[in-house]
């Protein structure tokens, strides 16, 4: 493997001053000291939690570059902040070749130019960059997890009266509903109630109309038996014959008109009932 050809500045370490989640940015400069197009790609361990800007490029021959490094708002360990490292990978540009991603694709490992940094995080306050800067970001997160549950204690508690409030409005819904289902039942019973007694009146109005049919009969053989027995004097037999026999069908109008009427109210209530 070559010699990197570029300098590279700072040579072993990238520092960065403040806490990772404030996205303290530090800077890399690349110079080009030779007479030859350098290509160059910066690479490093953990690439979801720093923004690299340019990430790769072309150095003509006695120029630089500034690479601005900055980490990402997220949290990371503290054992593991430590542990990240960049690269600096650099091969020199082919003659005649002008597709930047074709040569790197084509480029053999044999020719390809490493530098390798590892970071450093400094705390704000000059102290120890390895715990004091680790015992303030745990501060600031811990500050950040309350906030969050202070936040969260409101809306728990709107959702548990919410719950209250929803769980008294169906036990009044349900005790709406036995009221009305005590009342459908109350209703339906003194409407059989009603029904049995009407279809017994109709049956006490049936006998009681056989038993005036039956009066009527009796009446009509006694009035036959009179007649047979008058003799001679038809218009005397006659007479006695017919006065009977009126009388008794004037009386036996009004029972038959009742029971008529009863049978015709029965009827009509057990229609209404159904």
């Amino acid at each position: 493997m070559p010699n990197q050809v570029l300098t590279i500045d700072p040579q072993n370490e990238l520092k960065f001053k403040g806490l990772f989640e404030q996205g303290c940015t530090t800077y890399m400069r690349l110079t080009n000291p030779s007479n030859d197009t350098v290509l160059f790609k910066i690479k490093t361990t953990a690439p979801k939690k720093y923004c690299v800007r340019p990430n790769s490029g072309v150095l003509e021959p006695n120029s630089k570059v500034e690479i601005a490094i900055t980490p990402q708002p997220v949290y990371v360990d503290p054992n593991e902040k430590h542990k990240h490292k960049f690269m600096v990978q650099s091969v020199v540009a082919p003659e005649g070749k002008t597709n930047i991603d074709q040569v790197w694709k084509e480029i053999s490992p044999d020719q390809l130019m490493d530098y390798k940094l590892k970071c450093v995080f400094e705390s704000p306050r000059g102290a120890n960059p390895n715990d004091a800067g680790d015992n303030v970001a745990q501060t600031e997160l811990t500050k950040k997890r309350s906030a969050v549950a202070d936040e969260a204690k409101p809306s728990t508690k709107d959702a548990v009266e919410g719950l209250i409030q929803n769980e008294a409005k169906r036990k009044d819904d349900d005790h709406t509903t036995g009221a009305k289902t005590t009342l459908t039942f109350t209703k339906s019973d003194n409407a059989e109630t009603d029904l049995h007694k009407a279809t017994l009146e109709v049956i006490h109005l049936r006998e009681e109309e056989s038993k005036l049919r039956h009066e009527n009969l009796q009446l009509k053989e006694e009035l036959l038996r009179l007649r047979q027995a008058g003799g001679g004097d038809g218009r005397i037999t006659r007479a006695h014959s017919y006065g009977p026999e009126k009388n008794a069908q004037v009386a036996l109008m009004p029972w038959l008109a009742t029971a008529v009427g009863m049978a015709l109210l029965g009827i009509i209530i057990g229609k209404f009932l159904m």
